[in-house]
């Protein structure tokens, strides 16, 4: 069967069969049974689910890591064609089906054909959505059981036309960080708020002031950041002045000094703020992700071989940051390598944002994907 066809049927199972992160057990297994029967050595349960497939070609000792990530979201899928998620509530609403069919594609096409010299290591990753997965890998020994001098990711990005790349040397995306603020007050009566403190005000000033830190406290050159306050409670109501107030947010970043002057100036606003007002606080800040950060030798890598694939005008290897955030950035602060985004189309053909129940990967672009991937390895493994 051609290989486009069988990447198409693969991607429609895995979408059809949905699974959350750390629970993709099924889709391990799927994976880790199509990499046998393609003659690969396959080692399962790695950071969990992990599954990392082994294939070696002639006596070279250099190396290649490949990733891609398998889990789904907790999303009820409203599309209505034949390979709709049959899981409710459970959808590939990121095109993980699409990434973990395009490698797939990538270890049979190489496993038929080894026109290489070396080592290539087919990387399948559980639990990215929630930022986890990649770090359970590595601690599981990803890096230190096997050697890769280099190691490369890819995803798909709606609003990019089909069969083109983006990617940049340095920060491509951001690194995501919670925060969760609590500001404890006496409270009282609506009606006699002199009688104690109220966190309202003080939250009110707090979510003001942290405007501040992007606009006043960070480079607009060097140091470009998002601060945002995305929830705020209180344990009131109509005529009780409440005695907490919870504030949480969101941060992201490009480099881990921003990501640090971030986490300081939140908690010092803040604690100037209660001071002022006479009141408690507590503080809590949580990094999910670090920025991608890019490393040379390996983007210019990386733009080569999408340009061998789909022509120099068809690649961008010097686009904008992202604001959005991934886990294999802790993948590259392990290996040098290089992440790549690649356009799932543009308007209804591929253009539904990522995390939206319409959402589906554009199986137009399974064969670029493996494309790229053997590419890729036979350009690095010549």
């Amino acid at each position: 069967m051609d290989i486009v066809k069988e990447a198409i049927e693969w991607r429609h199972h895995i979408h059809r069969y949905p699974e959350l992160s750390t629970k993709e057990f099924k889709t391990a297994e799927f994976v880790a049974n199509k990499l046998e029967e393609f003659g690969l050595e396959v080692h399962r349960g790695i950071g969990g689910t992990g599954v990392v497939g082994i294939l070696k070609s002639g006596n070279s000792e250099r190396s290649i890591g490949l990733r891609a990530d398998m889990d789904a979201l907790q999303i009820h899928e409203q599309n209505s064609f034949n390979h709709v998620s049959k899981n409710d509530g459970v959808m590939h609403a990121c095109g993980h089906d699409g990434h973990t069919a395009m490698l797939l594609g990538a270890a049979h096409v190489l496993a038929d054909n080894k026109s290489f010299e070396g080592t290539v290591y087919f990387i399948f990753q559980p639990d990215e959505e929630r930022g986890t997965g990649a770090k359970a890998m590595i601690a599981d020994g990803l890096f230190t059981r096997w050697h890769m001098d280099a190691v490369y990711g890819m995803h798909n990005i709606p609003g990019v036309a089909k069969g083109k790349f983006v990617t940049r040397p340095g920060a491509l995306m951001a690194s995501e960080s919670s925060f969760e603020i609590i500001i404890k007050a006496t409270g009282g009566h609506a009606a006699l708020p002199h009688m104690g403190t109220d966190p309202i005000i003080v939250g009110a000033q707090v979510v003001t002031a942290l405007q501040t830190i992007v606009s006043r406290n960070l480079s607009t050159i060097d140091e470009t950041a998002v601060i945002s306050v995305t929830n705020f409670e209180t344990n009131g109501t109509v005529n009780v002045i409440p005695s907490k107030v919870t504030i949480t947010g969101d941060t992201r970043s490009f480099t881990d000094s921003t990501l640090h002057k971030i986490e300081k100036a939140i908690e010092r606003v803040v604690k100037g703020q209660c001071i002022s007002a006479g009141v408690d606080y507590g503080y809590h800040f949580n990094n999910s992700y670090l920025s991608t950060i890019n490393t040379l030798e390996e983007t210019i890598h990386a733009v080569k071989a999408a340009q061998k694939v789909v022509g120099i005008d068809n690649v961008n290897g010097n686009c904008e940051r992202y604001t959005i955030s991934e886990d294999f950035s802790f993948m590259l602060r392990e290996v040098d390598g290089c992440y790549i985004l690649i356009g799932n189309g543009e308007g209804e053909c591929g253009g539904t944002a990522l995390h939206n129940p319409l959402y589906d990967f554009n199986d137009d672009i399974l064969s670029i994907g493996i494309d790229y991937w053997v590419t890729l390895v036979n350009e690095q493994l010549n």
